[in-house]
């Protein structure tokens, strides 16, 4: 068949396949329990101690009653939490009550963005447009440890949410006799709102980790997932939140840094940089993030893994000017069909070495938010600079987004990516001049969240390829108590290019079914089982089908809050190209030949409670041309309020008949992380990888002298796998400050 004409047959049975999504976003009726809280003006605040004085608070009316999640989700809480709010002309302030056992609380260090699931805490999400899409989420521990964080795309995966992003409030804890306080000050310039909506979106959850339950305010179904925005309860203003007058922060920065290659054998020149971020609150909804001169260096590493996949791996990002409405950007498509990722700005390919390096950024400009409640619109714009060393021009990456909410909890989108150089005297054989990408998704969401999904198609154009090239995806899930049905299917065109995104596989076909069941047994030791099977089929127009894999899954979570995983896969696979599964430069598997995989997989988390928990996974089975046997464990002990120390051991056994080179990779990562105070932390992060050979040692001490401000101090050192020759070392040193006008 003509190429150009199964193309266009397609794209058509495609566009067929978009038209149920539109009736599936009619309203479907939901029961849910309605809840309420009130929150009450005040003319004269609180004073910050953590303790909820009668004479500070107006004790009405409250988020209380709570429901149980864990271990079961049909019972009202054993142990109870009340939240009161009130507010004056700059902040809300939250009053927390919270019921416990005892005083052995189970907390994993004094570091803020702490994880939940390691603490004793409550989390608060806050969906400031009541849409069931986006909230921000603020936390603490009974020690006053604080976390904030975003969640997007309706909290229907833990990928929606980030602790990335950060922002300047305060909060403080008090340990009673059989209960724990808190008090929160979240200034309104910290967040986005509608200034004439009376009623606002809000949820509370719960880890009460040393009677083992979680619960919640309004009450969430134990399958489903507990950052949920399907799931929330009002707050009712007493008058409508003030408009944010003035909004301005800046976050200027300082770095130096001194190191030494010893690969090339030189001192590389002491460098000192300095530039500054600014945040701009146009209005209570729509904010304006602009930077110069960014330090896009990261002082926190990004952790190794062994690579045993043909394609590129993904590495989140973790800048904070991208972070704030991140998904307005970057939620367009799936995770391997992304036509934007933002940590392709700031990184290019050296033309002369074709190895990956820095691009420095010049500038950078972010319009995000919401013009009304229905309306969210997200532009940017960046400079990268020239780098003749490298043969690389001058960059200009510009976005523009725009998202309308419809029906209950969905949505349309669109978008717009552009990567564009003005060098006349570049190489048109080497850069595109242009690439550009365009696309629309509708996101699905019914309030009882019993269906979720998405479909979308983007399209491609660049300088050397003005027709381009398509890809398209559909994401359908249906849920209910007892069991779980999805389908997905994806297709991209050889001819699509996002040079801005993250898409690691073309000209493929691709569907994946897949249904679940749960139980919930009457068990004293068994919480619930998950059993799940997964078809997956890849294919291509040339070569048919290049891709197969039956999967089966039979999960065990125990009352314990241990979890069991088992999986059993079958996995076929054509090689489109040459490729080394070894991973460590042996002969190639040479392209046009095809494998059959068979693989088990067992997983076991063990009580994360306890002071040492552990993480451990067994893969045995067929592999290519050989066997592959893997483990990998993670260890973590608990220092209490000191923090963590802990281990990563990752070892894949990779066994191969001549010509072909057996392998044997090693990854090994300790870890400590010490909190001296909640102001003074201590990090060391050692990662052994023989597969990159390389031993890399990064050492961070930080300093937070000023809530959002810190001083960093960081050590990182390079050597070769065997210990042979150091490559590189450098110290680093960084101070921001957060100052809002």
């Amino acid at each position: 068949m003509n190429y150009s004409l199964y193309k266009a047959m397609r794209f058509s049975k495609n566009l067929f396949l978009l038209i149920p999504f539109f009736f599936l976003g009619i309203p479907f009726v939901h029961a849910q329990e309605e809840r309420s809280l009130n929150v009450y003006q005040t003319e004269k605040g609180i004073e910050l101690d953590g303790q909820l004085s009668p004479g500070e608070w107006t004790l009405d009316k409250p988020a209380d009653d709570f429901w149980q999640y864990f271990p079961s989700d049909s019972v009202k809480a054993e142990y109870q939490t009340q939240i009161h709010m009130q507010y004056d002309k700059q902040n809300l302030y939250i009053g927390i009550y919270c019921e416990s056992a005892g005083n052995e609380y189970v907390v994993s260090s004094l570091k803020r963005d702490y994880q939940a699931w390691r603490n004793d805490n409550i989390t608060l999400v806050i969906d400031t447009y009541k849409d069931g899409t986006n909230a921000f989420v603020f936390g603490v521990t009974p020690f006053g440890v604080l976390r904030e964080a975003l969640i997007a795309n309706g909290g229907n995966s833990f990928d929606n949410f980030s602790n990335s992003w950060e922002n300047k409030w305060t909060g403080e804890a008090y340990i009673g006799d059989g209960f724990w306080t808190a008090e929160l000050v979240i200034p309104f310039n910290t967040i986005r709102f509608d200034d004439q909506n009376s009623i606002w979106g809000f949820n509370a959850y719960r880890f009460n980790l040393q009677a083992n339950e979680r619960s919640t305010w309004c009450r969430i179904p134990i399958n489903q997932i507990i950052t949920s925005l399907a799931f929330t309860g009002d707050m009712n203003w007493e008058n409508t939140p003030p408009p944010s007058k003035k909004n301005i922060s800046l976050i200027p920065y300082i770095s130096s840094s001194i190191a030494r290659d010893r690969e090339a054998n030189e001192d590389i020149d002491p460098s000192f940089n300095a530039g500054v971020d600014a945040k701009i609150g146009i209005s209570s909804g729509l904010n304006l993030d602009l930077t110069v001169l960014p330090d896009f260096s990261q002082v926190e590493v990004d952790r190794q893994v062994t690579n045993l996949d043909r394609f590129e791996i993904f590495f989140p990002e973790r800048r904070q000017f991208f972070l704030e409405n991140a998904d307005l950007f970057s939620g367009f498509g799936f995770d391997r069909m992304n036509p934007f990722f933002s940590r392709r700005i700031g990184v290019a390919k050296d033309t002369i070495e074709d190895e990956l390096v820095e691009n420095p950024m010049l500038f950078g400009a972010r319009l995000s938010g919401k013009i009304n409640d229905k309306t969210r619109i997200g532009l940017l714009t960046s400079q990268t600079a020239k780098d003749e060393a490298f043969g690389l021009p001058s960059y200009n990456y510009s976005v523009a987004a725009v998202q309308q909410n419809i029906f209950q909890r969905s949505n349309v989108g669109f978008i717009m990516v552009n990567k564009q150089h003005f060098n006349e005297e570049a190489d048109a054989q080497t850069y595109d001049k242009f690439n550009r990408v365009m696309g629309v998704d509708f996101n699905l969401g019914t309030n009882n969240n019993r269906w979720n999904g998405k479909t979308f198609y983007h399209h491609s154009i660049s300088e050397s390829d003005r027709q381009g090239g398509g890809q398209h995806g559909t994401f359908l899930e249906y849920t209910r108590r007892s069991y779980r049905l999805g389908w997905s299917h994806q297709w991209i065109d050889n001819d699509f290019d996002a040079q801005v995104g993250y898409v690691p596989r073309k000209n493929i076909i691709r569907i994946n079914p897949e249904v679940e069941f749960f139980f919930y047994p009457d068990s004293k030791s068994v919480n619930r089982s998950e059993l799940r099977f997964e078809y997956a089929q890849v294919s291509r127009p040339e070569e048919g089908v290049i891709d197969r894999r039956y999967g089966t899954e039979w999960e065990i979570r125990f009352n314990n809050s241990s979890n069991l995983q088992n999986s059993l896969n079958y996995e076929y696979i054509y090689l489109t190209d040459s490729f080394d599964p070894s991973g460590v430069d042996s002969i190639d598997l040479p392209a046009d030949t095809d494998y059959n995989n068979l693989s088990l997989n067992v997983r076991y988390r063990s009580d994360n409670r306890k002071k040492f928990s552990y993480n451990a996974r067994i893969i045995l089975g067929t592999f290519f041309d050989g066997m592959r046997y893997a483990t990998n464990v993670d260890l973590n002990y608990r220092l209490g309020l000191l923090g963590n120390i802990g281990v990563n051991i990752n070892y894949n056994r990779i066994q191969r008949e001549a010509p072909y080179s057996s392998a044997n990779l090693v990854l090994i990562g300790p870890k400590i992380d010490l909190s001296f105070s909640k102001k003074l932390f201590w990090t060391t992060f050692i990662q052994y990888n023989n597969q990159a050979d390389n031993l890399n040692i990064n050492s961070r001490l930080q300093w937070r002298y000023q809530p959002a401000s810190d001083i960093y101090l960081v050590y990182t050192d390079n050597y070769y796998s065997d210990f042979s020759e150091n490559k590189n070392r450098a110290l680093i040193f960084k101070v921001n400050y957060w100052l809002n006008l």
